[in-house]
């Protein structure tokens, strides 16, 4: 069991989600984001056990604070990442940190 913070994301020229900013929780922290693909984010968090949750960065305060849970949702080639899915900005993790600017 491993639990994980997503805390950015990349996109394509179609400004479509194609990998996630991934850090794992540990005993003494969280580690540094490892750049994951939208199907290996996929299959890491349908592993039994396994679990998401938004992590972003506080401005006001200047801290990372832990968000909303996250989950996997659609079937077959069309499964995505999503938060609480009732229609908020928030529910398709577009509002986290762009890091297109980072090469990782």
């Amino acid at each position: 069991m491993t639990a994980y913070r997503i805390s950015g994301v990349w996109k394509d020229s179609q400004n479509v989600i194609t990998h996630y900013a991934f850090h794992t929780v540990t005993a003494t922290g969280v580690t540094r984001a490892t750049k994951t693909s939208k199907s290996q984010a996929i299959t890491l968090l349908e592993t039994a056990g396994n679990s998401a949750m938004t992590w972003m960065w506080d401005y006001s305060n200047s801290f990372w604070k832990v968000g909303e849970n996250v989950t996997v949702v659609g079937t077959g080639n069309n499964k995505y990442l999503r938060l609480n899915p009732d229609n908020k900005l928030t529910d398709n993790l577009a509002h986290l940190i762009n890091f297109d600017w980072i090469a990782i």
